[in-house]
């Protein structure tokens, strides 16, 4: 499996740059975006982020499978898009788009975690509610983007029918294949990270 990964990457490296790129410069805007903020702005985002703690603090059963179905209808939403506009050519810039967005909602979310928590709690908060799932969530929303921009291009390259029927069914499956992997994404987000932060977040 380690091997097929690598080769894949290896042959699609100029993809993954580019895509991985965009999603790095959400992050950054993300960041920026909260750094600028008004003051009347940055009261809203600490009251928000105050409501939740404490309503974390509070509740005592999770609704685990509740939350469980949210993630995942959330993430099978976001598997859908970025494969339905990657089976279109004038589409690709939307995946590029969603990219973005997903940058953009990390950087926002460390960022803003920092400014109301201070540094060492906004980067504990940050690491246990985001991270965990990250390592599948990231990757996995980058190889859907990658795989849409690389029908996109064989698409402009070879527009056969032929083509490109076989190009959108290898983009169907590995397409499933990574929705397989935003679901185990979730269902660490639900029962690992929520769960370690509700013991965490005793001590903010």
């Amino acid at each position: 499996m380690k091997e097929i990964i690598k080769k894949h990457i290896i042959a699609n490296k100029k993809e993954y740059i580019i895509v991985t790129l965009i999603f790095i410069i959400g992050i950054f805007l993300g960041v920026l975006f909260v750094n600028n903020l008004q003051e009347t702005q940055k009261t809203e985002v600490n009251t928000y982020l105050g409501n939740f703690i404490q309503k974390l603090k509070d509740t005592e059963d999770l609704k685990s499978f509740e939350l469980l179905k949210t993630s995942i209808y959330q993430n099978i939403t976001l598997a859908v898009t970025i494969w339905f506009f990657g089976t279109t050519v004038i589409g690709i810039p939307i995946v590029f788009g969603i990219i973005l967005y997903r940058g953009f909602c990390l950087g926002y979310t460390i960022s803003s975690s920092v400014l109301f928590l201070g540094l060492t709690k906004g980067i504990i908060f940050s690491i246990v509610s985001i991270f965990l799932q990250s390592i599948l969530f990231i990757p996995a929303i980058l190889a859907l983007g990658v795989s849409g921009f690389k029908l996109y291009k064989s698409i402009i390259k070879d527009n056969r029918k032929e083509n490109i029927k076989i190009e959108i069914v290898r983009h169907t499956i590995f397409s499933f294949i990574m929705l397989a992997v935003l679901a185990i994404a979730s269902l660490i987000e639900i029962f690992a990270s929520t769960n370690i932060l509700k013991i965490i977040i005793k001590y903010f």
